[in-house]
């Protein structure tokens, strides 16, 4: 179909007429019309239309200038649109359907009501249910403010009390009281879908730097400035606020929708939900629960789909998975899981996209196996069809999985329960199934070999940082020094640049991070404390030897926000991940807070 004509309109308007401002019905269905065909300067001649059907055509915006001043009903199912802003144009709309659209939210249901007051049906239903679900809506804000009110007022009091008395505020009994299951790993034996013993609790002594910032040893510039914005329970079992059990393990930034920008919307996952957060606002956009599962790890992908007008559009796509082995493929604007990949038979306890490839898919699993998929592209019916590339073995359970930065389509390094390793993962090579090419070690009082190794991230393209449990030490070691000496060796010592100087628990599974636009290093610990490190100038400038133990330009102390009346004074950080651009960090815990900071 071609750009629309005044022919057309009134071959197909009501009443006939010669004459477009006489017509008051019109039905440009089934036309195929692209957003593009719909000509403002000839619909605006429609001045006294009333009803317009554009039902299953490819339409994935609505001009802003339509003119039509009298609409009272607007047909735009079966269509590709993925905003309803545009609506705001027809003040005197009545009738609006909508179903069919699927980049549309129930979100934008809501904003429907918001932008339209006349409605009095939304696809074919009684618009009051909508309103009764904004009013309720409002409701609840307005309760939460006031419920931060009171406790902003509650926490000022208390500061002003620890000024005036050395007695301690009430404690969340969550929080420091011993638990019958203290903080249960997950770490799967070899039975499958039962958990592992637990955390051991062991004293640390505390840290040597405080919470304020301060310049890095190596003479960096002052630690930027950050404060808790937003604490969360939006994991609890069947949403109750009495939760502080629910451990959460991974999160994960979206990628940002224009090349320089950076993202304020993280995915976090524990227990059997995976949320959507907006940083800024601390808003949760979406939820996605999957119940009897227990999520371990996320991962986003942006992916480019082709619409059925033919037009691309991105489309972010979240990765879940977890203690069932299952990875589920989530639309996360339109809040529903479009895909399950069966991947292991045993847990899954990470898993990430390839930085070359979009649509491969890395999963770690208990099963001491580690699995390339192609998730595909989802066709037009939103499916996805997975296949399995590689099958990459371990000989112990892999907990930290990271494409090497510098050559992601060839080479993958793993952190796993017995040490460190890299893989081959080339596709132009005929084996399907690989072993190990080379295990790293760690031989100067960083990790040994045969050691667990659970934190790890690429720094820059060069510059790798780990960690062991039980040493105290985060290593920053070079990736290209190291390969290139290795020579025809399977076992290779590591070349150290730096060691950070991290708490001394023997608890295990605090992931770390790292930023690399900013040079910068993140893990948390068993206090709820965040140790921050700015090696930008080891990157610039790496060493020619090891240089004395290295303190963290600053740790966060944990902010014991408050809950259920107590203030939650201690809890274990499992891992914290800050967006590109380091304006937002956020933290998540064993006692089902999720922690948000922002730069001041």
């Amino acid at each position: 179909m071609g750009p629309l004509s005044a022919r057309l309109l009134m071959q197909r308007g009501r009443p006939k007429s010669d004459r477009l401002g006489k017509i008051r019905s019109l039905d440009l269905s089934g036309l195929e019309l692209l957003s593009e065909h719909l000509d403002p300067k000839l619909l605006c001649r429609l001045t006294q239309l009333q009803e317009l059907d554009l039902s299953n055509n490819h339409l994935e915006t609505l001009p802003d200038n339509l003119g039509l001043s009298h609409l009272r009903v607007l047909r735009c199912a079966n269509n590709q649109l993925g905003d309803v802003t545009a609506l705001c144009q027809f003040p005197k709309l009545e009738e609006l359907s909508l179903e069919g659209n699927p980049f549309l939210t129930v979100n934008d249901n809501l904003k429907v009501s918001f932008l339209l007051p006349t409605l009095r049906k939304v696809n074919g239903k009684d618009a009051s249910s909508t309103y009764s679900q904004v009013e309720n809506l409002n409701r609840e804000l307005t309760s939460r403010v006031r419920m931060i009110s009171e406790e902003l007022v509650a926490a000022s009091r208390t500061q002003v009390q620890k000024a005036n008395s050395p007695e301690k505020p009430p404690e969340a009994g969550a929080a420091h009281k011993p638990r019958a299951r203290l903080a249960a790993l997950k770490r799967p034996d070899d039975v499958p879908l039962s958990l592992s013993p637990s955390k051991r609790a062991c004293a640390s002594p505390s840290a040597q730097v405080e919470g304020s910032p301060v310049a890095g040893s190596d003479g960096s510039q002052p630690a930027v400035k950050l404060e808790p914005l937003h604490f969360l329970q939006c994991h609890s079992k069947n949403n109750s606020p009495q939760d502080l059990e629910t451990q959460l393990w991974a999160c994960a930034f979206e990628p940002a929708w224009e090349e320089g920008a950076t993202s304020q919307t993280v995915a976090t996952c524990g227990g059997e939900a995976v949320c959507v957060i907006d940083c800024q606002t601390g808003i949760v956009l979406h939820k996605y629960k999957a119940p009897g599962e227990e999520f371990f790890s996320v991962a986003w992908t942006a992916l480019m789909v082709v619409t059925q007008a033919g037009h691309k559009k991105r489309w972010s796509v979240l990765a879940a998975a977890g203690l069932r082995g299952l990875v589920r493929l989530l639309h996360v604007r339109a809040g529903f899981c479009c895909g399950v990949i069966r991947a292991h038979k045993k847990a899954i306890a990470t898993l990430c996209f390839s930085p070359a490839h979009e649509t491969h898919l890395f999963t770690a699993s208990y099963d001491k196996r580690i699995i390339l998929w192609d998730i595909g592209v989802p066709n037009q019916d939103y499916e996805f069809q997975a296949s399995q590339l590689l099958t990459l073995d371990t000989t112990s359970i892999p907990l930290r999985l990271c494409p090497v930065a510098s050559c992601p389509d060839a080479r993958l390094l793993a952190g796993c329960e017995g040490g460190c390793c890299c893989w081959d993962v080339r596709l132009d090579q005929p084996q399907k199934r690989r072993v190990c090419e080379v295990e790293f070690v760690f031989s100067e009082g960083s990790e040994a070999s045969g050691r667990r190794v659970d934190g790890l991230a690429f720094v820059n393209e060069d510059i790798v940082a780990s960690k062991g449990s039980g040493l105290g030490t985060i290593c920053l070691w070079s990736w290209r020094q190291t390969w290139g000496g290795r020579g025809s060796q399977s076992t290779v010592a590591v070349v150290v640049l730096a060691r950070l100087q991290w708490s001394s628990t023997e608890l295990a599974y605090f992931s770390l991070s790292a930023c690399p636009d900013k040079g910068i290093v993140l893990c948390g610990d068993e206090e709820g404390n965040v140790w921050l490190y700015d090696v930008s100038n080891i990157l610039k400038q790496p060493p020619l030897l090891p240089a004395a133990l290295q303190a963290p330009t600053q740790i966060l102390k944990w902010p014991q926000p408050w809950a259920l009346g107590q203030v939650v004074t201690k809890t274990m950080v499992n891992t914290v991940v800050a967006n590109a651009s380091f304006t937002y960090l956020t933290a998540l815990t064993d006692s089902n807070i999720v922690a948000i900071w922002g730069r001041m």
